[in-house]
């Protein structure tokens, strides 16, 4: 099986559908969300629409639950909030529906897919410290989980009781005990590389892959001000 995985798509239609192309010339068997479909950019219906009908497994993330009531906005930074209220102005009546229902976690298989922490994910607290790492480990029940919520992709191996933090593109599951992977940002990396990024995780060959594909990152920013959104939510698009 190949699955390919996705998060924080972010409202941004033209990294996602980048992302879709490749996914298909790939060939995946499924394709698996971890959560922040809408917030910041300027096409949350055409996002929610497209990792729906793509995704046979998809989490909730703070964006998606804030718009629909469901995560305090209090909790968010200005211009974030400005966009969640934004939003949930867009969305229809089956829209919010389909996102209340979203679970915080779910499992596929040997998966588990979490927007941002296992322990309390109902908090959506960052992964930050080695500690925090041990604690997901520890409470992950499957061999890797696949999170999202900070934009960075990265992976963090437990072997043989000892934890190890790699920023590579390519991960060798083979020698892990249980892995947290990060898969980046589709509609909005933050670690200075500004194409969409994703995974690609060969479960025979226990090797996952971030890819990343360029998109039209111009469409996406005149989109934002046409929208009215905070101007900061098109410059960080831009490096």
């Amino acid at each position: 099986m190949r699955y390919g995985v996705i998060g924080d798509v972010h409202s941004n239609y033209e990294a996602l559908t980048a992302v879709v192309k490749e996914l298909q010339a790939e060939r995946v068997d499924k394709v698996l969300c971890t959560g922040d479909i809408i917030g910041y950019a300027a096409e949350p219906i055409p996002c929610i629409e497209i990792v729906r009908d793509l995704c046979c497994a998809i989490v909730a993330g703070n964006h998606d639950y804030a718009a629909v009531e469901k995560f305090p906005s209090a909790y968010f930074h200005a211009d974030a909030r400005n966009a969640i209220i934004w939003t949930a102005h867009q969305l229809t009546n089956e829209h919010v529906e389909f996102l209340k229902q979203l679970p915080l976690v779910e499992e596929v298989n040997d998966i588990t897919l979490v927007h941002a922490s296992l322990n309390r994910p109902e908090f959506f607290d960052y992964i930050t410290t080695g500690a925090e790492a041990q604690l997901n480990l520890d409470l992950l029940k499957t061999r890797i989980c696949f999170y999202g919520h900070s934009h960075v992709p990265l992976a963090i191996f437990l072997t043989k009781g000892n934890l190890h933090v790699d920023q590579g593109t390519t991960f060798d599951l083979r020698n892990a005990d249980k892995a947290l992977i990060n898969v980046g940002s589709v509609g909005q990396p933050r670690d200075w590389d500004i194409r969409a990024s994703y995974a690609i995780y060969d479960e025979k060959e226990k090797i996952v892959q971030i890819k990343r594909v360029k998109y039209n990152i111009q469409d996406t920013v005149n989109k934002i001000y046409k929208a009215g959104l905070p101007e900061v939510n098109a410059l960080r698009l831009m490096g």
